[in-house]
């Protein structure tokens, strides 16, 4: 095993057998250069790229040589990025791979914590809608190979959502913690309904969290209430008080913007009829989005040039996965007859975290990832 400051080695000759290798046969012919990150990488950044859902179910081991903690890769896409970037973030690069990936599950939860992954990641292409095209033809063309179960899409796009909300006259500490859980369907109505409120009321241990932030007193509400719950050191659970401090004391949403935002988000459609219902529902709130709804449009059209049929991709508004990296094009893939399965695919767009990575300013990102384990096993529920 490589350690976590070593670039990625290149991939053996050998490829994984079975579906892995079938997989990485198919992106190499495709023009993916095939890569193999370390399996362990310094906890603090990439936990704080895959965002919370993912830091409650990471594997997490000291570090005596360097401090900290290290953390068992949970996907691909951040050590790729993050080995793109030590190559230079002025080059563009395609890359392939297939090997474990882990997650904790949750006490008696029938999925594995280690399960195989191949996927492909395309960066500094500027033709955005031609790019997601490419990431998102190749991952069918994936599970064609697979011989995977009739399959059903879903597509959805975050930007939209951040570019609703920067358009919209809300306070900013409203517009940051709406932005933060755009990923959390439930959470981000909560939040809607109670920014909405004139009261701002919150519950009784958010409450005196917030009092002891404003008295100065957060180490020992914290011990009181039995100290943090989940992975955040307790450093980032004093700023994210005081920030929710400072946003509690913000005038309450307009009516109107959170009924614009749930109409929005209450958009569920065929891809085919997205761009015009998405436009007569911002023409009736009167609010012009610049540029998020003609990355759609066009991201669509260069879709249905591929052969795609549209209508059968369901567009869902709210839909984001449930990786905080994500910012733009997003989209999942599940067997028909397991609708409540784990999906046998995904990707999406992800520029944010190339800044954050070190990139200087946002640069072109998108990939997308098979399961291979998890393909077979709906092959063989669906025979």
């Amino acid at each position: 095993m490589t350690g976590p400051d070593v670039p990625e080695a290149p991939a053996q000759d050998e490829t994984p057998p079975g579906d892995g290798d079938a997989l990485l046969t198919l992106f190499r012919k495709a023009g993916f250069e095939p890569v193999q990150p370390a399996h362990l990488f310094p906890a603090e950044t990439l936990l704080e790229l895959y965002g919370e859902d993912i830091r409650a179910r990471a594997f997490l081991f000291p570090d005596p040589a360097r401090g900290g903690e290290l953390c068992l890769r949970p996907d691909f896409t951040v050590p790729v990025a993050m080995a793109h970037g030590r190559r230079g973030w002025d080059l563009s690069g395609r890359y392939c791979y297939h090997g474990p990936v882990f997650r904790r599950q949750e006490a008696g939860a029938s999925r594995p914590v280690e399960y195989p992954q191949a996927g492909i990641e395309d960066f500094g292409d500027p033709d955005e809608a031609g790019a997601d095209c490419r990431i998102f033809r190749l991952i069918h063309r994936g599970l064609d190979a697979l011989s995977a179960p009739a399959h059903r899409t879903r597509m959805g796009d975050p930007g939209i959502v951040f570019a609703l909300l920067d358009a919209l006259d809300i306070a900013d500490g409203r517009r940051r913690q709406l932005r933060r859980h755009v990923w959390r369907p439930a959470r981000f109505q909560e939040l809607l309904e109670s920014f909405a409120r004139p009261s701002g009321a919150v519950g009784p241990r958010r409450a005196a969290l917030l009092a002891a932030a404003a008295e100065d007193r957060l180490d020992e509400a914290l011990e009181r209430a039995g100290g943090p719950i989940g992975l955040r050191a307790p450093v980032s659970i004093r700023d994210r008080a005081e920030a929710l401090l400072a946003a509690s004391a913000d005038p309450p949403m307009p009516a109107e913007c959170a009924r614009l935002i749930e109409a929005v988000l209450g958009l569920e459609c065929p891809a085919a009829e997205a761009p015009a219902r998405l436009a007569d529902i911002l023409r009736a709130g009167g609010v012009t989005l610049a540029t998020a709804p003609t990355r759609l449009s066009r991201r669509l059209d260069a879709l249905a040039d591929a052969g795609f049929d549209l209508s059968s991709i369901v567009y869902d508004a709210a839909f984001g996965r449930n990786l905080e990296y994500y910012d733009g094009f997003v989209f999942e893939i599940t067997a028909e007859a397991l609708p409540d399965g784990p999906p046998l695919a995904g990707g999406g767009r992800y520029d944010a975290i190339t800044a954050r990575l070190g990139a200087g300013a946002k640069r072109p990102a998108v990939g997308g990832i098979v399961r291979p384990g998890t393909v077979r096993e709906a092959r063989n529920r669906c025979r």
